[in-house]
């Protein structure tokens, strides 16, 4: 078993919390502070899970005068004419 060793602040409410559960217990701090992270992480939450977020796809249509078969075509008018923009004058 791997043991770590390292420093935990607490907030002054989960200190009194802890300390009450020491005393109830009559275990040691580490045995208690175990525990505690043990039951808080092994249960799921109380909360069920948030629906899927779905968004609802519509069709945005084109402008009039754009045929959708001819992309490429403009694409690669555009690849030119950013060509000749940087040629020198």
């Amino acid at each position: 078993m791997l043991l770590m060793r390292t420093t935990v602040t607490l907030e002054p409410d989960v200190e009194r919390l802890l300390k009450n559960a020491m005393h109830r217990s009559r275990q040691s701090f580490k045995e208690t502070l175990n525990g505690a992270i043990r039951a808080a992480l092994a249960t799921p939450p109380d909360r069920p899970a948030p629906p899927a977020f779905v968004i609802a796809a519509r069709p945005l249509g084109l402008r009039a005068g754009v045929d959708p078969t001819s992309f490429n075509k403009l694409a690669d008018d555009l690849e030119a004419e950013a060509f000749r923009e940087r040629l020198p004058r």
